[in-house]
């Protein structure tokens, strides 16, 4: 691994080159979530059925802009979430760990989930706000809208906006199901891809490369989307209300339940799973590149001293 700065950096980098590829199906799950919203069974809009249909229709009504509302958002997100997940995990598992076992080496399947779950953490609460703006721009269509529409110009816009009406409290809303969310997601992503990692090359030989890569990212996507999709879809209700129509996150996962019924917290899924793998798969596979160029960077601008405190 590189320094904590250079992996921060790194996993940025290979986020943001991921999200490019798959904000789109990001656009159709928000708008899948939201549509139907606290709406009885037989009531409820099926405006977008699925991934492949959702970008379909939003293209055809909106234009390529459509789907990539929120893109800029979503490359500062990306940044401070992935950044903190890919740059803060080594270094706390490494540390845990050897206060725990004494080697710093050894692996530990809970040490490993408990700083997975604590780097996301960190990333979500220092990524919300754009998740927020992100979120609301993304739901926003004048065409076929779901849940409460928000028109803003801009990132910048919805932003100040949101500042001007209800404060920092206001850019800050629905962080709490942003951590449970991130927490649940990361818990299981890096854990996920080292384990299948070693599994792939202890029982089956692969070597390591992008092949192993690729097997080890995408075991740890599906896994990933399994485990986060409900909180996330109580994230998308919570970032996208207005006013006070959920109390909090588990108000919104009861409504939700209790009206629509309990798959609805499953709303959305295949065009997560859409995203999530190929995200997942590119974010970690790029992240294992960028590792590489940014410890061979540091290798040539930084004391030999400060590369084996690593």
């Amino acid at each position: 691994m590189a320094t904590t700065l250079g992996a921060f950096i790194a996993g940025g980098i290979a986020a943001c080159g991921a999200v490019t590829a798959t904000h789109p199906f990001e656009t159709v799950k928000i708008r899948m979530q939201l549509q139907g919203e606290l709406q009885d069974k037989g009531h409820q809009p099926h405006h977008y059925r699925g991934p492949l249909h959702g970008v379909s229709v939003i293209v055809r009504n909106e234009g390529v802009r459509g789907i990539y509302r929120g893109l800029g958002c979503a490359y500062i997100y990306q940044v401070l979430l992935n950044g903190c997940r890919l740059g803060f995990y080594e270094p706390m598992r490494g540390t845990l760990t050897g206060l725990i076992f004494t080697d710093s080496k050894t692996q530990s399947l809970g040490v490993n989930m408990f700083c997975g779950a604590a780097s996301g953490i960190l990333g979500a609460m220092a990524g919300s706000p754009f998740f927020l703006a992100k979120t609301r721009l993304q739901s926003f269509s004048p065409f076929l809208p779901v849940g409460t529409q928000h028109q803003y110009r801009n990132a910048w816009d919805g932003l100040s906006r949101i500042y001007k009406a209800e404060g920092v409290r206001g850019l800050y809303r629905g962080v709490g199901a942003a951590m449970i969310r991130t927490g649940f997601g990361s818990s299981v992503q890096l854990p996920t891809y080292f384990f299948a990692k070693r599994r792939l090359v202890r029982h089956l030989g692969m070597e390591e490369g992008p092949a192993l890569h690729l097997a080890s990212s995408t075991a740890s996507g599906f896994v990933v989307c399994v485990v986060m999709h409900p909180p996330d879809t109580i994230m998308s209700r919570l970032y996208n209300q207005n006013g006070n129509l959920y109390k909090g996150v588990f108000d919104c996962l009861a409504k939700t339940i209790r009206t629509e019924g309990f798959l609805a917290i499953y709303k959305g899924f295949l065009p997560h799973l859409a995203r999530i793998l190929p995200h997942t798969i590119l974010t970690l596979s790029l992240a294992e590149q960028t590792n590489k160029l940014i410890r061979k960077l540091e290798n040539r601008i930084l004391p030999e001293s400060a590369l084996k405190s690593v």
